[in-house]
């Protein structure tokens, strides 16, 4: 059975947005069928049978797209797959560790009944725009701190999940 599986996405600057097409590529290369979609663009969850949502994170709480994403569709969100992943820390702490969710996702997973929650590394450079982003750039706290192997990685895992045989009662 073709798995059909929404990459949805809460991204500012496009950092996360790269992720999210990289956890997309995955799964296709997989042999599903995946859809990478900015979360706030998203109207109906019923074409799709997972969803990996993604957001990016701001002062310990995810992209307001993100987060609206996760309030609109509760209901349906519960009732699928579903895993979340996070991109914002400025270092390599992201890589060298697992880093718990902030509260608001961790009570965002618990309350969809997410599959599971990881954080990778994010990416703020001269690109970014507004003042606070502009600041933390010049401060020298900016540069790319994305693995895209261990996304990839992360991603393929989701893949053997949905790819395997769904046990059915006799």
């Amino acid at each position: 059975m073709a798995r059909t599986v929404l990459v949805a996405y809460g991204s500012t600057y496009g950092s996360t947005a790269e992720l999210a097409r990289t956890v997309g590529a995955v799964l296709g290369e997989a042999g599903l069928t995946a859809e990478v979609r900015a979360a706030g663009e998203v109207k109906d969850l019923s074409l799709y049978d997972a969803v990996v949502l993604g957001g990016a994170l701001y002062a310990g709480r995810w992209q307001r797209d993100a987060r609206r994403f996760a309030r609109r569709h509760r209901r349906g969100l519960s009732r699928r797959p579903l895993w979340l992943f996070s991109s914002g820390p400025l270092d390599s702490s992201a890589s060298r560790r697992d880093l718990p969710p902030p509260p608001s996702v961790q009570r965002a997973a618990r309350r969809l009944g997410a599959q599971g929650h990881v954080t990778f590394g994010g990416c703020l450079d001269e690109r970014a725009r507004g003042r606070v982003a502009r600041m933390i750039v010049r401060s020298g706290k900016g540069g790319d701190f994305r693995d895209f192997e261990a996304v990839s990685a992360w991603a393929g895992g989701i893949a053997r999940e949905l790819s395997s045989p769904v046990d059915t009662e006799a």
